[in-house]
């Protein structure tokens, strides 16, 4: 059995709550949530501006660059700074993150949060994510700020539903709110930020989340322009007409971003288990990360922090496809190096920056073989960018509306819908996973979106069982059972050796059936021996013993080793109380109550 203990974000600990009064008319009105989710989508934006700010300010005092430059966009770099940053830097995180881990564990994340915890993370865990991911980039890892950005502001989040006493449902809602704030303000896209968190954050869109999640991102989007009006840099020559050509070419990019995305995730794995194979302790590998990222950065200093300025510098510069694709592999190399030495950040930019990459070099190649093309490179770079980054985080309607907001072309949306579907399909064949829940499945967890299963959890047997369980010795004669239980008292009865030990069922009906006779004991007639269930299990887990066991009933023991009978769970019961839960479930999600 798995034994996990996530962050402390579920340790109890004193919440502020605001009056009650207060408290029952935001419980009370739709219209309560969505203005809550407008001070969550304020809070969204403040949080990319204030982070974004903070690393240009260390890249600044530790890089020696001019305020308001960008790392990654420079055309070279100190290579003393290069080295002794990264390494130094890496040194001093690894230390702090090991003190930190073991005094807190693992903290839990948006999309964990809404799919096993009904939306509830821990504010403090949270800040210290976030400056976690800003050190790193930082110091000049080659991550990204978006996995800080959504933590935070869906931290910050999360605290406000705690505070309002919010139902599990408004909770998830509100998580998505401020992940949606941060991603619209990231990435100047209020419909991208949206749809991120429908379909990484709550796991589903719903006619109830669409306001207070369209409101938030809008927000969030508005407050960020006001302090850092960026865009991605990459602009398309209009494409008024897309053929069947261009659609086939669309998807020869999506099938290319899906094998490389595959590539990048396993790489991170890869580098991990290296770490372990060669016994390197945890708190010494993103030094030893820190030195090669800064290796690298002597060749080329794109593939440092981020990498904004080098997306920037790809859209503006028309660069040799020689510079494009020695850029394009050491930016793998450093990503997948940065974040498997154990760096805070995530793969969302770099994954944009990669595809951008990749999509010009697709493009280049492309032209070099069939001339009579005429293939806009930067076109490609759309298309590339938005096809890996949907193999990366499993959302291709949020890179499809990105985009949409970044060119305002609509005809180019097409073929990066057509990308996108292809690259995700392919991921999700050969995959499974995207990046933040093949972080999940690699230290055991089962899940793999932010549906909520959290309350399949919650549903056990301890809940659900009959303590109140009929049991008799295992050594009962027949004749004395049938007293003691006449046809019609009860169903089943479980038996127990001499030390109140499990030892099986008796059906009550073939006890008393005729043919059976009165001699000998029910030793004979038990079923189910070595079936059981454990108070700890899930309701799911259950059923599918029913079905396994092809048993009507089952025994619940305290352990496996001491079977000491403490309730009797019916597989009846365990359905209607499981399809109770799940149209509970579906009510809250339409917004039904």
């Amino acid at each position: 059995m798995r034994w996990f203990s996530p962050a402390s974000a579920l340790r109890p600990r004193r919440q502020f709550e605001v009056p009650h009064r207060l408290r029952a008319i935001v419980r009370a009105r739709e219209s309560s949530i969505i203005a809550l989710a407008a001070a969550v989508g304020a809070v969204g934006g403040l949080v990319v501006a204030g982070m974004g700010e903070a690393v240009g300010l260390m890249h600044t005092l530790f890089f020696g660059i001019a305020p308001g430059e960008r790392l990654s966009g420079q055309i070279s770099i100190n290579p003393l700074y290069a080295l002794l940053v990264p390494t130094l830097g890496g040194l001093l995180f690894g230390a702090v993150s090991a003190y930190v881990t073991r005094k807190r564990g693992t903290e839990v994340d948006p999309v964990e949060a809404n799919a096993l915890h009904g939306g509830r993370m821990s504010i403090r865990g949270s800040l210290i994510v976030a400056a976690q991911t800003v050190w790193s980039s930082g110091i000049g890892a080659s991550v990204g700020l978006e996995a800080g950005y959504t933590q935070l502001a869906s931290g910050i989040a999360s605290g406000f539903g705690r505070a309002f006493r919010l139902r599990r449902s408004d909770m998830r809602v509100l998580v998505g709110c401020g992940a949606a704030a941060a991603i619209a303000g990231a990435f100047g896209a209020p419909l991208g930020g949206a749809f991120y968190a429908f379909e990484l954050i709550i796991g589903t869109y719903s006619i109830a989340s669409l306001a207070p999640v369209g409101v938030a991102s809008m927000v969030g989007y508005l407050t960020a322009r006001v302090f850092t009006p960026l865009q991605l840099g990459i602009e398309a020559s209009a494409v008024s007409v897309i053929g069947v050509r261009d659609l086939i070419i669309a998807a020869g990019v999506g099938l290319l971003a899906a094998i490389f995305g595959i590539a990048v995730m396993r790489g991170v794995a890869a580098c991990e288990q290296l770490y372990i194979r060669l016994r390197v302790a945890p708190q010494f590998r993103p030094a030893i990360g820190g030195v090669l990222v800064g290796l690298m950065a002597l060749v080329t200093p794109q593939v440092m922090s981020s990498g904004h300025g080098a997306l920037h510098l790809t859209g503006i510069l028309k660069l040799p496809v020689a510079l494009v694709g020695l850029i394009f592999v050491l930016k793998a190399l450093a990503s997948i190096v940065s974040l498997g030495s154990g760096f805070r950040g995530g793969l969302f930019f770099a994954s944009l920056l990669l595809g951008a990459l990749g999509g010009q070099l697709f493009a280049s190649g492309l032209s070099a073989l069939l001339p009579g093309l005429q293939i806009d490179a930067d076109t490609y770079a759309i298309i590339g960018l938005c096809a890996l980054s949907v193999s990366v985080i499993g959302a291709p309607l949020t890179m499809t509306f990105i985009a949409l907001e970044t060119t305002g072309d609509l005809w180019l949306t097409t073929a990066v819908l057509i990308a996108a579907i292809i690259s995700m399909q392919v991921t999700r064949e050969f995959f499974g996973y995207s990046f933040a829940t093949w972080r999940f499945h690699l230290r055991g967890e089962t899940i793999r979106s932010a549906a909520d299963v959290g309350w399949i959890r919650d549903l056990t047997v301890g809940q659900m069982m009959r303590a109140d369980v009929r049991t008799t010795p295992v050594e009962t004669p027949i004749s004395a059972f049938r007293e003691a239980f006449p046809i019609g008292s009860t169903n089943q009865v479980i038996a127990v050796d001499q030390d109140g030990r499990y030892a099986g069922m008796v059906l009550v009906a073939e006890a008393h059936a005729p043919e059976l006779g009165a001699t000998g004991s029910i030793r004979d007639i038990l079923h189910h021996q070595d079936h059981m269930l454990l108070p700890q299990m899930t309701a799911q887990e259950a059923i599918s013993a029913y079905e396994r066991f092809e048993a009507e009933a089952l025994a619940v023991v305290d352990s496996l080793e001491r079977r000491q009978v403490t309730g009797l769970l019916t597989e009846a019961h365990a359905l209607r109380r499981y399809s109770d839960a799940s149209e509970r479930q579906r009510r809250q999600l339409l917004g039904e109550g």
